[in-house]
């Protein structure tokens, strides 16, 4: 902690996460990057792929396979440093939106890490993992309802703006009726969101209402944004406007840090348990 927290805390470091590989992306079970002890170091082999931060990041906690035979038990969590020998960055993703974050291949062969770099107890990957999951969607929830809001604000301003047939896109019930039930939808994001983070400020359980909020907030950004298009007409669709940009920064929101169908088998495995 003392060697690693002060700088990634002060933003002198960024950090990275390395859990998602070709084969095990929802099933993050099916890990193939393996971790064999060699013996004062641990050998990495394998790759991973849509790493945010990649490239850029000075530590990165990368989940491997230590013990096949013990499926989730059998993965375990390693720190490694970016100028560890056999570690390299691969493919930068050309990507629909969020384009300014990174987006890259981790590639491990024969990466030799040190055996203190193990993260938590040995098997213990796959835990820690679900963990930052459970916590990251909390932010991803945050993410989309700040598009959500955005693409709403602009939405507004245009409305009031455009006319069409004589008087302002606002005045027409239509456009009224929208706009309250997707106002009323973020509003209700708002609320799941800060009750998934008040649970976790209290260090209680918080997984089901990180999912929820997540969950929610993410299809009501995607909603929100494909309306905001529409609203504006063709003037949507051209970067003069920054609903496009929103549109299409809003759909990854519904698939990173687990899926909408994932965070609904979450939701439904708390109701029926």
């Amino acid at each position: 902690k003392k060697k690693y927290l002060p700088k990634l805390c002060s933003g002198e470091w960024l950090g990275a996460f390395g859990l998602t590989e070709p084969n095990a992306g929802t099933d993050a079970s099916a890990q193939q990057t393996t971790a064999t002890l060699d013996g004062d170091y641990y050998i990495l082999n394998g790759n991973k792929i849509f790493i945010t931060n990649a490239g850029y990041a000075k530590v990165y906690i990368v989940m491997a396979m230590t013990d096949r035979s013990l499926g989730t038990r059998g993965i375990s969590a390693f720190i490694v440093e970016s100028d560890v020998p056999g570690f390299s960055v691969g493919k930068k993703e050309k990507k629909l939106g969020i384009r300014g974050s990174s987006t890259s291949e981790l590639i491990f062969e024969n990466c030799r890490v040190p055996k203190a770099n193990l993260l938590g107890k040995l098997g213990g990957g796959f835990g820690i993992a679900m963990k930052t999951l459970d916590g990251g969607r909390i932010g991803i929830a945050a993410q989309a309802l700040g598009i959500a809001q955005g693409a709403m604000d602009e939405t507004v301003k245009y409305v009031k703006e455009r006319k069409q047939f004589g008087k302002p896109l606002s005045q027409f019930q239509n456009t009224q009726f929208q706009l309250a039930d997707l106002n009323t939808k973020i509003e209700a994001a708002r609320l799941l969101v800060r009750c998934a983070a008040f649970k976790k400020d209290q260090k209680q359980n918080y997984s089901t209402e990180a999912a929820r909020a997540k969950l929610f907030a993410s299809e009501t950004a995607m909603e929100m944004t494909i309306k905001a298009v529409q609203f504006h007409g063709g003037y949507g669709y051209t970067r003069e406007y920054p609903v496009e940009r929103m549109m299409r920064d809003a759909k990854i929101t519904e698939i990173y840090e687990g899926t909408s169908e994932v965070q609904r088998m979450v939701i439904a495995s708390s109701l029926l348990k």
